[in-house]
């Protein structure tokens, strides 16, 4: 049986400040070997990394990419939609991360606060992001 997970993981949130339940989850992973840890390597430092990433994301394309490499480095699942009130500004959008055992409630915080940052600095990757959204709305009408 596993005793310790072959990398730094992140230190626990104290009781009552977070429901992220990371002991539950390392408990888990301890007993079968098998549960997916992955969202235990983003450290505090990891995290501080990621949002720098985040809000250094210029188009629509590298935010696409960065999605993709958050789920599979940490298993972190994004979804960016448009509210069901339209948009009109950053505000105008959902930005949420699946539950997930192990994510803090800071990081799904953090996360959309950063992509935000990034939208308001590049306002032409929502622009991208809604016709995305039509196009693919568009597709599933023609079927």
């Amino acid at each position: 049986m596993p005793t310790a997970p072959p990398f730094l993981i992140r230190k626990e949130c104290p009781p009552g400040a977070c429901e992220c339940r990371h002991g539950e989850l390392l408990d888990a992973w301890e007993r079968d070997g098998e549960t997916d840890i992955r969202i235990l390597r983003l450290t505090r430092e990891e995290e501080k990394a990621l949002i720098a990433r985040i809000e250094a994301v210029d188009s629509y394309e590298a935010l696409g990419r960065l999605e993709q490499r958050m789920q599979e480095l940490l298993g972190i699942r994004l979804t960016i939609t448009p509210s069901a009130n339209g948009v009109r500004t950053v505000m105008g959008l959902q930005i949420k991360l699946a539950e997930q055992p192990g994510l803090c409630r800071r990081t799904r915080e953090n996360i959309p606060a950063a992509i935000r940052r990034c939208f308001g600095r590049h306002p032409e990757i929502i622009y991208a992001l809604l016709n995305a959204r039509d196009l693919l709305r568009a597709e599933d009408d023609a079927s």
